[in-house]
């Protein structure tokens, strides 16, 4: 009887949904394009859901962190009923609240459910038996270009397959086109390149069992290595978020490399550079590496002081857990389904006008399959911190080489974590 009420249960929640999921309201905390993706999925829940209000609060990415934190702290005060996370800080909530948020399973989340999902994108979100959130989006790292830039400096970027090669075409571009520049990173604020390139030589601060540190293995060497060859070129400068938006829009930035989402943030934030924009694999640091790696992704959970946890569930199936709910957030913003079966979606492989008509999707998603799991571990903050100032520290002449950069952050971070330093 149990097993067939399960079921019941786990076919009306994408369907009519049970009695008590029916009606209620429900609040969710986000950011940026995050937010407003989400946002555009209301429409298509309701539908199904018509007396199930959903409201979505744009807090920005760090206040959202901050506030869920304080109130995980605070025995969940103040909490809304679902907490966007990212996947990189997900273990900070479960190791120091693992009761602030639900355990989806008790709410009908199943094994069926969970296989729907990448490994990659599930590995910091489940503790032993318990599931605290569910897969959102993920971050296939690809190279967004302007195409005009790169024809009046003559650079084909097929012909872009190494990080040389994208220093010497930085060159080129620069000088075809005063004023600009080939691309940018936010070195004062985030380790978000060494992170990329790092990730695509299987290199990150942490083993995958999330037991040693491994910030300073060859891999990631050879990365910071090659982030301070490209800014001593000239061809990469410091910019923040905010920064890279407006040199977009201003014509000042010829490439901008991120994880998939930002397909959205470009093509909503500068509207005028429709037919502008390509995209191609990102660089590997020799001719036949990966070319691939993920950068950021996020998750659903749900709190526990939420007093409309089914409501609350059945929103985060609709979105998650069905191709209808991830593609309208794929067209609308640009957030990259995690569920699997919506890679398969006609959408994907349509040319997108935005883009001179490239089948954007078709390119970026497919690098999925060649990512490497990056292990965030409850430490990914304290390490974060540390490898940003030894990146500054590095980038100004700090140090005599990456390695020396790189040992002295793997020493910082033993000594914040009690954790050993892989050998």
């Amino acid at each position: 009887m149990r097993i067939t009420l399960t079921c019941a249960a786990f076919a009306l929640a994408l369907g009519s949904a049970p009695a008590f999921a029916q009606s209620g309201e429900i609040t969710i905390w986000s950011w940026n394009v995050a937010a407003s993706s989400l946002k555009a999925t209301i429409e298509g829940f309701n539908k199904q859901f018509p007396d199930i209000k959903v409201t979505v609060q744009d807090l920005g990415n760090q206040p959202t962190y901050d506030k869920s934190i304080a109130g995980c702290a605070a025995g969940g005060e103040g909490l809304p009923d679902i907490v966007t996370i990212e996947n990189g800080e997900a273990e900070n909530y479960w190791s120091q609240f693992p009761d602030c948020f639900v355990d989806l399973h008790t709410l009908g989340y199943t094994a069926e459910d969970q296989a729907k999902f990448p490994d990659f994108k599930r590995t910091e979100l489940e503790v032993e038996d318990k599931a605290y959130a569910m897969p959102w989006d993920s971050g296939p790292v690809a190279m967004y270009y302007r195409r005009d830039l790169y024809e009046k400096a003559g650079v084909d970027p097929t012909s872009i397959k190494t990080w040389d090669d994208f220093i010497a075409a930085g060159k080129k571009i620069q000088e075809a086109n005063p004023g600009v520049t080939m691309t940018n990173a936010d070195f004062n604020g985030d380790s978000e390149f060494f992170r990329m390139i790092a990730n695509e030589q299987g290199c990150a601060y942490f083993a995958a069992d999330g037991q040693s540190i491994t910030v300073n293995q060859p891999g990631c060497v050879a990365s910071m290595t090659k982030i301070k060859e490209m800014k001593d070129a000239g061809i990469i400068t410091s910019a923040d978020w905010g920064t890279k938006i407006t040199n977009n829009t201003a014509d000042k930035v010829a490439s901008q490399m991120y994880g998939g989402w930002y397909e959205g943030t470009i093509r909503t934030e500068s509207p005028d550079g429709s037919g502008k924009w390509g995209v191609y694999l990102m660089p590997s640091l020799t001719a036949d590496g990966p070319r691939a790696a993920n950068l950021g992704g996020s998750s659903l959970a749900i709190t526990s002081v939420s007093n409309n946890k089914e409501a609350a569930y059945a929103y985060l199936k609709y979105a998650l857990a069905t191709n209808e709910g991830q593609i309208a957030m794929l067209k609308g913003f640009g957030l990259v389904p995690s569920l699997i079966s919506a890679l398969d979606d006609p959408y994907v492989s349509e040319g997108q006008p935005y883009w001179g008509g490239q089948a954007v999707w078709k390119d970026i998603l497919g690098t999925l399959p060649k990512v490497v799991p990056s292990r965030g571990t409850p430490f990914q903050s304290d390490a974060e911190i540390i490898v940003r100032a030894v990146q500054t520290k590095y980038l100004g002449g700090g140090y005599p080489d990456a390695k020396a950069a790189l040992d002295d952050a793997a020493s910082q971070i033993a000594s914040a974590t009690g954790l050993p330093v892989e050998e």
